[in-house]
């Protein structure tokens, strides 16, 4: 079984979380291309919304999700997503 956290750790990540220089989206202005993106690729409108955005931003969304990745990897998406296990090995 594993360790659950304390009070004090759950409050410690929040408050590094919220520290962390976050740009929250509204999905509404997204679902267009977020849609697109899923019908072309074959992943699920919600993984798609995560790739939009990093689409949107000209970044990669960074995911453990190996599967997600694998999925556009020979798809115009596969520059926009990184398998976090890439990292390490």
């Amino acid at each position: 079984r594993r360790r659950e956290l304390t009070s004090e750790e759950v409050d410690e990540i929040a408050n590094a979380i919220i520290a962390l220089p976050m740009i929250i989206e509204s999905s509404k202005p997204i679902i267009p291309l977020a849609v697109s993106i899923a019908m072309h690729s074959g992943i699920t409108v919600y993984d798609a919304m995560y790739v939009s955005v990093a689409r949107i931003y000209e970044t990669q969304m960074i995911t453990a999700d190996k599967k997600l990745t694998d999925a556009l990897a020979k798809t115009e998406f596969k520059n926009d997503v990184m398998w976090l296990g890439s990292w390490f090995g």
